[in-house]
């Protein structure tokens, strides 16, 4: 060569052309793919997160048997809505001029009410605290006069219905 003579430059040919710029399409692709893919996520993230605060979440549960060990009643405590979702297992209604009444039972404390099931359907909400179960390891129902009786009487014994109270693991 002589220096004259301009420099050779190496010639690409036509394929390998083609190919790279297809290579940085698929490469642009894939990486508008991943960046939507990554959006969606974050939104189903945020959708379920969202779900979870407003699903009923569980702390107790009781499940009140009857004279013959058969389930009555299903009690389960929602502390976040603050209620206690009471619901029938059996038939038993109460009779028109009886009410039957929800109690907290503990070892060392009096039984507290926790309300008079009203309800003749099959499930019904009380208003509850947590700190109402504070110390009960059992519920139990008891029939009562029309309307419940006040905390400071306390319930007829025997109890109609009775079962452990269960705290949820957290």
């Amino acid at each position: 060569m002589t220096p004259l003579e301009p420099a050779a430059r190496p010639r690409t040919s036509k394929l390998w052309l083609s190919i790279s710029v297809v290579l940085a399409l698929v490469l642009l692709v894939g990486a508008a793919t991943m960046a939507s893919m990554y959006e969606q996520l974050k939104a189903q993230i945020v959708h379920l997160q969202e779900r979870l605060a407003v699903a009923p979440q569980v702390r107790h549960i009781a499940v009140l048997l009857d004279a013959q060990e058969l389930p009555a009643m299903l009690v389960t405590m929602d502390p976040q809505a603050g209620v206690l979702q009471v619901q029938r297992l059996n038939e038993v209604k109460e009779g028109r001029e009886d009410s039957m009444q929800l109690w907290a039972v503990s070892a060392t404390q009096p039984p507290r009410s926790l309300g008079v099931i009203q309800s003749k359907f099959k499930t019904l909400q009380l208003p509850a605290k947590e700190a109402a179960l504070a110390g009960a390891t059992r519920l139990a129902i008891s029939v009562e006069n029309k309307g419940g009786v006040p905390e400071a009487v306390g319930p007829r014994l025997p109890y109609l219905f009775q079962g452990w109270l269960i705290q949820k693991a957290i």
